[in-house]
């Protein structure tokens, strides 16, 4: 690779180094359960797609409250907790 490539350019490159299912609920579970609902991997690449530089949280508990899909349709969350226990296997986190 060209290391002239500029900083918006090497970041849209970000690549997950390493992948894994969740073992326990956390919160940052429960985020990367809600990007994953709307077709993401994690925050990093829902703003890079988006082009945004925040997401939009419920204050109370820091949980992600509403997402743009990549259909452009929304998808909205309760302020609770909402990736059940039998959900956690499925979430992947991702190593940068």
């Amino acid at each position: 690779k060209a290391s002239s490539l500029s900083g918006v350019m090497a970041k849209a490159d970000i690549k997950p180094k390493s992948i894994h299912a969740a073992k326990k609920w956390s919160a940052d579970v429960e985020n990367l359960y809600r990007f994953q609902q709307a077709g993401y991997r994690d925050e990093a690449e829902y703003k890079q797609v988006r082009q945004v530089d925040t997401v939009e949280r419920w204050p109370e508990t820091g949980f992600v409250k509403k997402l743009q899909r990549r259909d452009n349709t929304f998808n909205y969350y309760d302020k609770q907790r909402e990736c059940e226990d039998k959900e956690v296997h499925k979430v992947k986190v991702y190593m940068y």
